[in-house]
């Protein structure tokens, strides 16, 4: 059985729920359409700094925050368009605005729509006017989350959209990976260096990206709980990128449609002609370990 229903904090809260697999989904609309919370077989899935999170001023970390039009940061929060400059700070605005929930159904999973439209604010700083449309869906053990990203401008739009995915872990030293890269580029030394399968998470903080990866899955392996989370996307997604910090329990497996600073270099640079609508997904997939 299939259920949607509500609850108010601080935020109305929608909260999907497949009472046969014993999973739920709590989504903050409100709050930069969010991800909250994923519980699936008594689990919880995923990180939340809940002080953070009850601070407007404060981006959230944790849950699944939506990255758009940039993934990353811009070199001084700028980039230039038709001899003008603009400011976009770092992931862009999308997890900040409240997005509008248009949707519900319960027939055959439990999906819930969200839609988060241009306006004088965002217009102020990305000078194109869009359409975002998700889904958020969930079914037995596995999250869905499906993407349509129209252009309402008279101009091509330039943009790069992903997911900040926070997983939430006891001890990071009983984790493994399975992530389809050979090399990858560490933010933080400016260096790229080829990748054996492990990170060093003794270091204070990891944030590395792995811009040319060779599979549409990753694979987060938590050996201590006995569980692994398979991610798994569509084509518009060229990086991955890992991130974590020493002493919070969380890593980040994040898919990336563009590098950082790919509104100025173009790179992996993505393009909607006027009119036009972009379509994507990313799959979540919870699965026991054998014992």
């Amino acid at each position: 059985m299939f259920t949607i229903s509500l609850k108010t904090n601080q935020y109305l809260t929608y909260i999907l729920r497949d009472d046969e697999a014993l999973s739920s989904l709590e989504v903050v609309p409100e709050r930069g359409g969010i991800i909250t919370r994923w519980k699936v077989q008594g689990q919880d899935i995923l990180y939340l700094d809940e002080e953070r999170f009850t601070n407007p001023q404060l981006s959230v970390r944790g849950g699944i925050p939506i990255l758009f039009p940039i993934c990353g940061n811009l070199p001084d929060n700028i980039f230039n368009y038709q001899g003008q400059t603009y400011t976009l700070k770092q992931h862009g605005f999308a997890r900040d605005l409240p997005w509008t929930v248009t949707k519900e159904e319960t027939d055959e999973s439990a999906r819930l729509t969200l839609v988060l439209s241009s306006n004088e604010q965002t217009l102020a700083v990305y000078p194109f006017e869009f359409e975002l449309t998700f889904i958020y869906q969930l079914q037995g053990d596995e999250l869905y989350i499906f993407q349509s990203i129209k252009n309402n401008s008279s101009d091509k739009m330039p943009f790069s959209a992903g997911f900040h995915p926070y997983f939430w872990t006891k001890d990071k030293s009983k984790l493994t990976f399975d992530i389809p890269g050979s090399q990858y580029y560490d933010h933080l030394s400016k260096q790229t260096h080829p990748f054996s399968g492990q990170f060093d998470l003794t270091q204070d903080e990891i944030d590395v990206a792995f811009k040319s990866i060779t599979r549409s899955n990753a694979i987060v392996k938590d050996n201590e709980r006995q569980f692994q989370i398979t991610l798994i996307y569509s084509g518009l997604y060229s990086t991955l990128v890992f991130w974590t910090v020493k002493g919070k329990e969380y890593v980040c497996l994040e898919p990336w449609s563009a590098p950082r600073n790919a509104l100025n270099t173009g790179e992996q640079l993505d393009y909607i002609e006027p009119g036009e609508t972009y379509e994507a997904w990313v799959e979540m997939i919870y699965t026991p370990l054998s014992s």
